[in-house]
């Protein structure tokens, strides 16, 4: 054992070691889909005098934390996301009614004189007659610089200007008076200045006589009056109630004084905030989630490891090791870094586990050329070769990955984040573990004697079947690449053609409106379901099937409230309803989810082009490229021929398919560069025939682990991950293809009118030997020269 495996093995030791200790002392941070519960987006909105920038949206955090702390909800998380919006997470809340209306609360707390009661216009409606009518009808009838609204009981008050706001209230509590028999009331304290204030206006409202309006206060939220208590008879005229022993009673029950005590203290928000997102999971639906996703997690890696090891035989199984250390180490990453777990992010985990026998298996396949080549040489200098010349594809096709991962993470919204979080994890530890683990191991069974004298058994001192077929049929692909292209052109006609035909189905993620899952305890067929909720008045709501039996309802604007009657006329027809899943994005946000998805894939498309012509020629960066394009078109085309949403989760497949296919493409060109370095004078269709022919064992491999956890995926995944593997299916076919069927034929067009010359021989480690120096670079990396 050389001191450089040594050094491997030890840290291989050192790293697996501290990831099962993190593996078994801590625990995963679920997100919100996968263990349950509400998640509300908030926009923060400008005001005539306040801008809603970094410092308001903060203080307005505070004030929402406040109030939802006061909800008495589990471990709720409030954070900021980028200048004016605010991410509420309340886990376990499965009806956020109550949560919704204390949170959506955006106007400013005022309090107000009451100057008596409103005047009516003939051309009003009594202001009894709609207790929640919008009161901006009577708003005319006040004062200019006043309001009209009404009272609990309905009844309309013209109101004075504000006196005070919110701002001032130090505490508001609410408690119960079991000795004086008043029942529940609120206590009001304000600050220093604001008790001043509080003083003079009910000092005020005392000089007006017992039952007069005038004698009363009302403390508004929302253009909503919540509060419009009497001035009690024992307060004298001018003389006002102190801050200290100001008490709000009436007929309140236990709950109603807590909310309007929560309201009180709580209701000065700096600037007024919307609800762009809300999305609810049932918890059934992220358990199932996370189970499905183990059993597709295991068969998957089961059937990778099966095929690896039949593939490379000894040197596979002890890939296979590697691939359960890099199970274990990425899980360990993203625990100890805190990631939170999402549903998409759960299904990059189950996918890098696919994903990461690629860079063995370019090792591997380097491997066996060096020992066809020269039969005589040593098992270990044949791997150290692999290792080295395979480098280069490995690095390359990684860092692709890793820029969508990173467009993943900082365009993506929501779990989609987790995606890109967990795919990065994954590409790097699925690099360690090749390139550290997977390595430590061969290196020292390739030591023993064994395994040298018995070649049959090591998986890399013979050429490949598929390899040795391909070699001796040499199939003249590129003799004519236009017909290549000719074939692609079609393919994505045939996919625009869907396109435009069939339309596609965009989620209401880009579309804005509420998509709601519900599971019934009796079968309700989808023409009851519509029938059913039509006569509740709900006419425009889509139904569909979901899941085992449950119902999928898509409708346009519909706020809690309207959820709550959808669901109580679904439990007609269905008896006990259950909310499964319900999501909610606004208009607005569905418009700017639309345009960041587009922004989205150009910049993946101008990223993976700049880097491609960085470290290739220009024609090998923009057929790559235009492979790529290839792709994403053919897998929105048959996502709209086969009728399926496309929404966000869709996005992050669609992002991983870029990566992949720019992977694939990458290997096939760092070849063709080789060999084109070292046979300048060779026409370049040759030269490409070449490269595919040798690189096609490592893409058809190492696209079949990728394929075993996606079909696990999709048979076991349910709903939740069956569209994402789906694409993710079609992609990568799509992608094997184009980056041998479309890049290279493209590449071969391009370099017809290209004036650049070939790539100069020797510029790169393995790239073949440079003219007069052959012998040296093909020593043996263990041979120090030496004859006798």
């Amino acid at each position: 054992m050389t001191r450089a495996t040594a050094v491997r093995a030890v840290l291989a030791v050192a790293v697996l070691l501290v990831s099962v200790y993190i593996s078994l002392t801590m625990s995963p941070r679920l997100g919100l889909d996968l263990q349950g519960g509400t998640r509300i987006v908030l926009q923060a909105r400008d005001t005539a005098t306040v801008e809603a920038d970094r410092e308001t949206t903060d203080r307005t955090l505070e004030v929402l934390r406040q109030r939802i702390d006061s909800l008495g909800v589990s471990e709720p998380t409030l954070t900021r996301s980028g200048e004016d919006r605010i991410i509420v997470e309340l886990p376990d809340v499965q009806d956020p009614r109550q949560a919704a209306e204390v949170i959506g609360r955006t106007a400013q707390l005022t309090f107000h004189a009451v100057e008596g009661p409103a005047v009516e216009k003939p051309d009003e409606k009594p202001s009894g007659s709609d207790p929640t009518a919008d009161p901006s009808p009577t708003a005319d009838t006040a004062a200019p610089d006043g309001l009209t609204l009404s009272d609990e009981q309905g009844r309309a008050l013209d109101l004075g200007p504000a006196r005070l706001s919110g701002a001032g209230v130090e505490d508001a509590t609410a408690g119960f008076d079991a000795q004086g028999g008043a029942g529940w009331s609120v206590s009001l304290e304000f600050r220093k200045d604001a008790g001043q204030d509080w003083k003079r206006l009910t000092g005020e409202a005392a000089c007006h006589p017992a039952g007069d309006d005038r004698r009363r206060v009302a403390i508004v939220l929302d253009e909503k009056v919540i509060s419009s208590p009497q001035v009690d008879p024992s307060v004298g005229c001018k003389v006002g109630l102190p801050s200290g022993a100001t008490q709000i009673t009436g007929s309140f029950s236990a709950d109603e004084a807590r909310d309007l005590a929560l309201l009180i203290k709580g209701g000065a928000l700096p600037v007024p905030v919307e609800i762009v997102e809300q999305r609810t999971v049932g918890p059934t639906l992220g358990a199932a989630a996370i189970d499905a996703s183990a059993r597709a997690a295991l068969i998957g890696a089961a059937a990778t490891a099966l095929f690896i090891t039949i593939v490379y035989r000894l040197f596979g199984a002890l890939a296979a090791v590697a691939l359960g250390a890099y199970g274990v180490i990425s899980y360990a990453a993203l625990v100890a870094l805190g990631v939170t777990l999402t549903l998409p992010g759960l299904a990059g985990f189950v996918l890098a586990i696919g994903m990461a026998v690629d860079a063995n298996v370019l090792v591997f396949e380097r491997a066996r050329e060096e020992c066809a080549e020269r039969p005589k040489r040593s098992l270990r200098s044949a791997l150290t070769t692999g290792f080295t010349k395979a480098w280069s594809a490995v690095a390359d096709s990684n860092a692709t990955t890793l820029i969508a991962a990173g467009l993943l993470f900082f365009l993506g919204s929501g779990p989609v984040k987790g995606f890109g979080v967990t795919l990065a994890i994954g590409v790097i530890a699925s690099m360690f573990s090749a390139l550290v683990i997977a390595r430590a191991l061969t290196e020292i069974a390739a030591s023993t004697r064994f395994v040298s004298d018995y070649r049959n058994v090591n998986g890399i001192a013979r050429p490949g079947a598929v390899r040795t077929w391909l070699v001796r049929k040499d199939p003249q692909l590129f003799r004519k690449p236009v017909r290549w292209l000719v074939v692609s052109v079609a393919l994505v006609a045939v996919a625009v053609a869907g396109i435009v035909v069939r339309g596609v189905d965009l989620g209401v993620e880009f579309t804005g409106g509420r998509l709601v899952e519900y599971s019934t305890s009796r079968p309700v067929d989808v023409e009851t379901a519509r029938d059913t909720l039509a006569a509740a008045g709900f006419g425009d709501a889509e139904v569909t099937t979901a899941g085992d039996g449950d119902l999928s309802v898509r409708t346009g604007k519909l706020d809690n409230d309207g959820e709550h009657a959808l669901r109580t006329a679904l439990a007609e027809e269905g008896g006990e309803t259950t909310k499964v899943r319900d999501e909610l994005i606004g208009p607005s946000l569905g418009d700017e989810l639309r345009r960041n998805a587009l922004i989205a894939l150009g910049v993946a498309v101008a990223v993976q082009l700049a880097y491609l012509a960085v470290r290739f020629r220009w024609t090998f960066a923009v057929a790559s490229v235009g492979a790529m394009v290839h792709d994403v078109i053919l897998v929105v085309g048959a996502f709209a021929w086969l009728g399926r949403p496309v929404d966000g989760i869709f996005l992050a497949a669609l992002l991983t398919v870029i990566g992949y296919s720019v992977n694939d493409s990458v290997v096939v060109f760092d070849r063709v560069r080789e060999l084109w370095g070292a046979n300048r004078r060779t026409p370049l269709d040759t030269i490409a025939r070449r490269a595919v022919l040798q690189t096609v064992p490592r893409t058809v491999n190492t696209g079949m682990g990728a394929l075993f956890i996606l079909a696990a995926l999709a048979v076991l995944g349910g709903d939740s991950l069956a569209d994402f593997a789906l694409a993710l299916l079609i992609g990568i076919c799509v992608g094997t293809w184009s980056s041998v069927f479309t890049a290279v034929p493209g590449a071969i067009v391009l370099e017809r009118n290209a004036k650049t010359p070939p790539p100069a021989p020797g510029k790169r480690k393995g790239k073949g030997p440079a003219r007069g120096h052959q012998g040296a670079s093909r020593r043996d990396p263990l041979d120090n020269g030496a004859r006798v």
